[in-house]
C-alpha cells in the first residue's frame, strides 16, 4: 500500500500546469519611398545598415522547442503557433536570424525530459518535477512568474494575524503549501502552541484528524510529507489519522465541522473560501479568525524553461539570447495574452539551486519505493 501511494507520489512531480507562449511576430513594414535627393541617401544609410546588422547576425537553421502533454496536444499547438513568430523576432533582436522554429508536443512528460537529454529538443518548457529528474542533461535559464502574496515568511506564526492574506501586484517564482489547523479543540491546541512560541511534535500532529489530498497533489500531499520529513523525520504515511478529501472544498468543510483538525492546502485557499466558510460550511466567524498555519512548507518553484545540455546550438551565448527573449515576451500583451492559458504571468531568470527542495522530494520518494 505504501508503495502504491508513493509511486503515484512520484507521478505528482510532473503534475503541473506547464506553460506556452503566444502573440504573433510582426515583420518591418517595406521602407516608405523619399523624394528628396537627402532624404533617399537616408534612406538607403539606414538600409545599408540594417542590412549589416542582418548580416553580422549568427544564423540557426532550426529551433526545437518541445512542450510536456499537459493538455491535449491540438490545443497546445495552436496555442504556442504565435510563439514561433515572437522567438524568431526577440532572438533577431539579440543577433540570432532563425531559420525555422519547430514546436512539438511530447508524448509525456518523461519523452520531453529524454529530448532534451539527448539535444533533440533545444528548448523546453517543463514542471520543475521534470527538471530535477532530467538534471543530467537539462539546465534551467527561467521560471515562470505567478501572482505574490502579502505574506510569504517561513514562520508559520507570522501567517495567523487574523488579517486576510492578499494578492500583490509583485510576481512570484513559487507558492507555498500550508498546514492549517481548524476550530476544532486538536486544532485549537495545535495553533496556541504555535502562536505562543512553542515547537510542535510528531506526537502532536499524530494525535489530530488530518485532510490531505491524492498523492499527485504537490501542495496537499508531497510538499507536506516533505515537510515532515525534514522537521521529524517521518512523512504522511507515518500518521494515524489521515483521510483523503476529493477536493479542497471537501477539505474545509470537514476542517469547519470539525471533522478534521488539520489539513494540507496551497497558500493562498483561504482567500478562495473565504465566503464559503460562513455562507456553506455554517462558521461564525472569518476563516482568518478561525483556523491557523501550523506548519509552511519550502517553496514549490513553477515552471521553468529549461534547454538541452547537449544541444549543438545551445551554448552560453544563445542561452543568454533566449532568456531576455522569453522575458521580453513575457512582457509583451501579446505574449501575456498566451502564456496566461498556462497562469504564467512572465518569466524570471532562474538558478539549479531553486529546485533542490524538488529534488529532495524525489530522493524522499526514492527511499519509500525502497521500502
Amino acid at each position: 500500500m505504501k508503495k502504491s501511494v508513493s509511486v503515484l507520489m512520484a507521478a505528482a512531480l510532473c503534475a503541473s500546469l506547464i506553460g506556452g507562449c503566444s502573440g504573433a511576430g510582426k515583420t518591418g513594414a517595406p521602407a516608405e519611398t523619399t523624394q528628396t535627393g537627402t532624404e533617399s541617401a537616408s534612406s538607403a544609410a539606414g538600409a545599408t545598415t540594417a542590412a549589416e546588422t542582418k548580416a553580422e547576425n549568427k544564423k540557426i537553421d532550426k529551433l526545437n522547442v518541445y512542450f510536456v502533454p499537459s493538455r491535449e496536444p491540438e490545443e497546445i499547438v495552436t496555442a504556442t503557433e504565435p510563439l514561433k513568430g515572437l522567438l524568431k523576432t526577440e532572438l533577431g533582436k539579440e543577433g540570432y536570424d532563425i531559420g525555422e522554429v519547430v514546436i512539438t508536443v511530447g508524448t509525456s512528460y518523461e519523452a520531453v525530459g529524454e529530448a532534451l537529454s539527448a539535444g533533440t529538443a533545444d528548448i523546453g518548457f517543463i514542471p520543475g518535477g521534470t527538471y530535477a529528474l532530467y538534471d543530467d542533461g537539462a539546465e534551467v535559464i527561467l521560471t515562470a512568474t505567478r501572482d505574490g502574496l502579502s505574506k510569504n515568511s517561513d514562520q508559520a506564526k507570522d501567517w495567523n494575524d487574523g488579517k486576510p492574506t492578499e494578492a500583490t501586484t509583485k510576481q512570484a517564482t513559487s507558492y507555498r503549501s500550508l498546514i492549517i489547523a481548524g476550530p476544532s479543540e486538536k486544532g485549537k491546541e495545535l495553533a496556541a502552541k504555535i502562536n505562543s512560541g512553542e515547537a510542535l511534535t510528531f506526537e502532536d500532529l499524530d494525535g489530530a484528524n488530518w485532510s490531505v489530498m491524492s498523492s499527485s497533489s504537490s501542495a496537499g500531499y508531497i510538499y507536506p510529507s516533505l515537510w515532515l520529513q525534514k522537521n521529524f523525520e517521518k512523512n504522511i504515511l507515518n500518521l494515524s489519522h489521515a483521510v483523503q478529501s476529493d477536493s479542497y472544498g471537501s477539505a474545509f468543510a470537514r476542517l469547519a465541522s470539525g471533522q478534521v483538525d488539520v489539513l494540507c492546502t496551497y497558500a493562498d485557499a483561504r482567500r478562495d473560501y473565504e465566503e464559503k466558510w460562513k455562507s456553506e460550511y455554517g462558521r461564525s466567524g472569518s476563516i482568518w479568525e478561525e483556523t491557523n498555519v501550523i506548519g509552511v512548507t519550502p517553496p514549490i518553484f513553477n515552471d521553468t524553461v529549461s534547454v538541452s545540455k547537449t544541444s549543438k546550438i545551445m551554448d552560453d551565448s544563445f542561452k543568454k539570447a533566449v532568456q531576455t527573449a522569453m522575458i521580453n515576451i513575457g512582457n509583451t500583451d501579446d505574449g501575456k495574452k498566451v502564456i496566461a492559458i498556462y497562469s504564467h504571468k512572465g518569466y524570471q531568470v532562474a538558478k539549479s539551486s531553486d529546485y533542490d527542495d524538488e529534488r529532495a522530494a524525489q530522493k524522499m520518494i526514492k527511499e519509500l519505493n525502497a521500502k
